[in-house]
């Protein structure tokens, strides 16, 4: 089984549930705060790949909900600027293992890449926020509504 650096936003459901996937498939995480981690452009773009600049992002952050922030409308160094500035804004989790990066739990690929068993993750979403929407907690945070 794989060992896997897993970047969450903790108090994240989603990302909880992506976590007992992979350990139930026997596979070891090394989670981090994404929200803490120290950033840099290169490093964070090592996780995109050729994803199109709107899949960088977290459709749940407060800012891209509102419509503050466009991510249709940005480029890759001012998309990379904001998510320095702001880390809510990256799309999680970001994984790595075995020298691969990925954004996002897509579990089809998930499953490619380092195999996943249980076969309820098939086809399941599992980065929408079940409710569909999310709050700001008072230091700006989000916090997803199903989260303690």
């Amino acid at each position: 089984m794989a060992d896997i650096v897993f970047y969450e936003k903790p108090g994240c459901a989603n990302n909880a549930r992506q976590k007992q996937l992979l350990e139930a498939a026997g596979h070891k995480l090394d989670v981090r705060n994404l929200l803490n981690e120290p950033w840099s452009a290169d490093r964070l773009l090592a996780f995109f790949g050729r994803r199109p600049v709107a899949e960088w992002f977290n459709k749940a952050a407060p800012r891209v909900k509102s419509g503050a922030i466009d991510p249709e409308k940005l480029d890759p160094a001012g998309a990379i600027a904001l998510m320095l500035a702001e880390p809510l804004l990256i799309r999680r989790p970001l994984m790595e293992s075995g020298g691969v990066r990925a954004v996002g739990f897509d579990p089809a690929y998930v499953d490619s890449w380092v195999g996943l068993t249980n076969p309820r993750a098939q086809g399941a979403d599992l980065e929408t926020c079940r409710r569909g929407s999310s709050t700001p907690d008072p230091s700006g945070n989000e916090q997803d509504e199903a989260a303690p």
